[in-house]
């Protein structure tokens, strides 16, 4: 890999680091220059404008989820073990505080009413972890460990509160029953589907 795409990598992988503390809005190239150690100018040569920069750390937060949820998730036995899979991974991702996952959480709440291109990929972002969910669902329908009158779309919907509320009551609200409430809430969609 080339001096300058090394660089890009490095400058990427702290943006997400930062905008996870601070969010993609606060994310600036003044900023990221400073913790970088590196003029805005230099920097800027990489990216061209702020909203470049935000989208370079979303992918790399999109990527940094996908490897350590998804893809696992995917590589589980069809049925409830791939669906618990699913759960304990982004579970794991939440509470470990990845900026990989929780940046997905920040920003949509700081963009959801801001069109333009990174609503956008938040949006479709949010909508593809959706459909990763339902295809999970579904997956499980496929080996006779769901049932097949499911709405996985509606699973996915559950799913996704669950993991949402989990995130608000153990990050932002310091609940100590947080994941153990987050499990009961999982046990209880899981046994609501199973066959």
């Amino acid at each position: 890999m080339a001096k300058g795409a090394q660089t890009r990598e490095a400058i990427v992988d702290t943006a997400v680091e930062v905008a996870f503390r601070v969010g993609l809005g606060g994310l600036t190239i003044g900023e990221l220059a400073r913790q970088r150690q590196m003029s805005k100018s230099g920097l800027f040569a990489h990216f061209r404008s702020k909203e470049a920069l935000q989208l370079a750390a979303l992918e790399r937060a999109r990527e940094t989820f996908v490897d350590l949820v998804v893809r696992p998730a995917l590589s589980a036995q069809r049925g409830e073990p791939r669906i618990r899979e699913l759960f304990e991974r982004w579970l794991a991702c939440a509470r470990d505080g990845s900026p990989g996952g929780c940046l997905f959480v920040k920003a949509a709440t700081e963009f959801d009413s801001q069109p333009g291109a990174l609503r956008d990929r938040l949006a479709q972002d949010h909508q593809d972890l959706f459909d990763t969910a339902a295809q999970v669902c579904r997956s499980g329908v496929s080996v006779g460990q769901v049932r097949r009158d499911v709405d996985a779309e509606q699973f996915a919907h559950d799913l996704y509160g669950v993991m949402l509320s989990f995130y608000l009551a153990y990050r932002l609200l310091a609940d100590p029953a947080a994941e153990t409430r987050a499990r009961a809430a999982f046990e209880a969609l899981l046994a609501g589907v199973r066959t």
